[in-house]
């Protein structure tokens, strides 16, 4: 049986700290005039709980035998010192009575003693307990995240912070003053929340902040100019999704600095916009994912596949293979009908959740697949026995690719009697090319195919049935 008494140590160890005037056998100086002071310590007791002071006081011994070891600690105050050595010598930290601005200095303070115990709780309760504060003097927990490494948690909450509320964050301190490092970890994210030619014109600026003598205009700049900013932004660059601009944005925000980007990939972007039938790099990033509320509510796809689907309802872009690549095209708002895992697999549940609904849009997640099928009805959907006539309808599939869907068919009608089929132990039937079914209204479905025969192309490779995870059918609302 093992019993602690850690509570008189740890009293014991404090007042060896306090008042020890015999002993003692090192000698700190903390701080910067006019704010220093000298602390008493002890050599074996610093060694073993900081690796930092370890290493000093290793070096300084080698040097100064025998003598009573004199340091210096410039970057950390006197008071946080003194803090810091309770911790060491006692274990205790007493938070409540910190400010919010004192626990960030204390946190870089065990940083740079590294004291990695300390480091991991600090950033674990800033994070928990003053995300508020962090919020309101973001520039100040910002600076200190990024001096080291070792905060890595709080440096993730902070770039969190900005992904999110880029322009919130960005107008409470200068943008400009990022460190680099801080700057790539933004605009790598999918989920940063800001148009992508903002991205573009605020890596513009912070480029220019870095190099004062160019001035905005880059009709100024000669050939020396053009290449000290491409090595500024040498690591920026390739982070800014260029295909997702529109054409307008291209011509006026881009092409004044293309000098700044590779030859070839200004040429393949002049190219995406000149030439429809150009195909897309596999390499090409998506559009960030940015989130807007209101749009729709799904399990199984996101705004990129909503997007898309909208240009093919609208025909905007339609023979264009980059149009998934541009910003999002988000004309309708898509009104939840029915979702299967929530409201139930049967065909009497489709029809009372979705007949008599105009236009809407079917979406099938595959099980044990990462992929997605549908269609879109320009009509409506019934119980009745009979088929349904259109020129308009489509079907579709995305197949997930490196993490995104990118690999898009999209299939129109060709068969425009006998384009859609309303059946009451069917659910959504696009002919036989897309149709689930039952054999009894009331029971699950259990009848899944894709063959190929209304449509102008298959959207599966593997043609016959497949099995359903979930599925979804949104009314489509212009806005």
């Amino acid at each position: 049986m093992s019993i602690n008494f850690l509570s008189k140590l740890s009293q014991n160890y404090i007042e060896l700290l306090d008042n020890d005037d015999e002993y003692y056998d090192i000698i700190i100086e903390v701080g910067e005039d006019p704010n220093t002071r000298i602390f008493r310590a002890h050599m074996n007791i610093l060694c073993y709980r900081s690796p930092y002071l370890r290493r000093v006081l290793a070096s300084n011994r080698r040097n100064n035998d025998n003598v009573l070891v004199h340091i210096k600690l410039p970057n950390i105050s006197p008071e946080i010192f003194q803090i810091i050595l309770k911790y060491i010598y006692g274990g205790i930290l007493l938070l409540n009575e910190q400010d919010t601005s004192d626990i960030l200095k204390i946190l870089a303070a065990a940083d740079e003693l590294c004291l990695q115990e300390l480091i991991n709780y600090l950033q674990e309760y800033l994070i928990e307990n003053k995300s508020e504060w962090i919020m309101q003097n973001f520039e100040l927990a910002h600076r200190i995240s990024f001096q080291s490494d070792n905060l890595s948690e709080i440096q993730q909450y902070c770039t969190n912070l900005m992904a999110k509320s880029p322009e919130k964050i960005f107008n409470s301190f200068d943008f400009i003053s990022l460190p680099e490092k801080s700057l790539i970890k933004l605009i790598k994210r999918d989920d940063l929340q800001m148009k992508e030619i903002e991205v573009w014109e605020h890596v513009l600026k912070w480029g220019l902040s870095q190099n004062s003598t160019l001035i905005q205009d880059p009709d100024t700049w000669n050939d020396d100019d053009f290449v000290a900013m491409k090595n500024t932004l040498q690591h920026c660059l390739p982070l800014i999704r260029f295909f997702s601009l529109s054409s307008k944005e291209f011509l006026q925000k881009v092409d004044p600095y293309k000098k700044l980007l590779k030859p070839q990939l200004y040429k393949d972007l002049l190219n995406s916009y000149m030439n429809p039938d150009s195909i897309p790099d596999d390499n090409i990033s998506l559009p960030r994912n940015i989130h807007i509320d209101g749009v729709i509510d799904s399990i199984i796809v996101n705004l990129n596949i909503v997007s898309v689907i909208s240009r093919w309802i609208d025909k905007v872009d339609v023979n264009c293979k980059f149009s998934h690549l541009r910003e999002f095209y988000l004309p309708y708002k898509f009104k939840l009908l029915i979702r299967g895992s929530r409201d139930g697999f049967t065909a009497k549940k489709f029809h009372t959740l979705c007949d008599n609904k105009p236009i809407t849009v079917t979406f099938i997640k595959i099980k044990s697949a990462e992929e997605i099928i549908g269609g879109y009805n320009p009509l409506t959907w019934s119980a009745s026995n009979n088929w349904i006539k259109t020129k308009d309808s489509f079907i579709f599939s995305f197949k997930k690719n490196n993490n995104l869907f990118k690999d898009t068919i999209i299939s129109n009608v060709k068969d425009i009697n006998y384009a859609m089929a309303n059946h009451p132990r069917n659910g959504p039937s696009f002919n036989h090319d897309l149709a689930i079914g039952s054999l009894v209204e009331n029971e699950d479905f259990c009848k899944f195919f894709c063959i190929n025969t209304a449509y102008e192309k298959k959207i599966r490779d593997k043609e016959g049935k497949f099995s359903m995870e979930d599925y979804e059918i949104f009314q489509i609302i212009r806005n």
